[in-house]
């Protein structure tokens, strides 16, 4: 098999199994009861994912650390965002403090 094929192999399942779990979803959703204990668990999982894959984001790029700039500008529109600024804004500011430290040499 070449790489061709075996990447389009692996898409494919991919995206059947993207749509089977968005399929299942609201067709469990009447089937299963949730205790609120558990609802609350699933609730502070999704904010723990979600900071996990921005932490790696912002830390790090390929297997080294990315340097301070795109940490500065990441908790420069997380602070932003917490103060519920305009997207356009967060955006915005956020990218510019971290080009601002790059153009001066942050790396």
């Amino acid at each position: 098999m070449t790489s061709t094929t075996t990447l389009l192999i692996a898409v494919g399942v991919l995206a059947a199994g993207t749509y089977a779990f968005r399929y299942a979803g609201p067709m469990l959703r009447a089937r299963i009861t949730l205790s609120a204990n558990a609802e609350k668990l699933m609730t502070a999982a999704t904010a723990v994912l979600l900071a996990a894959l921005v932490a790696t984001v912002a830390l790090t790029e390929g297997q080294e650390f990315a340097g301070w700039a795109r940490p500065a500008g990441v908790l420069t529109g997380g602070v932003l965002a917490w103060r519920k600024a305009p997207f356009v804004l967060v955006v915005l500011v956020a990218a510019g403090v971290a080009a601002g430290l790059r153009a001066v040499g942050v790396p």
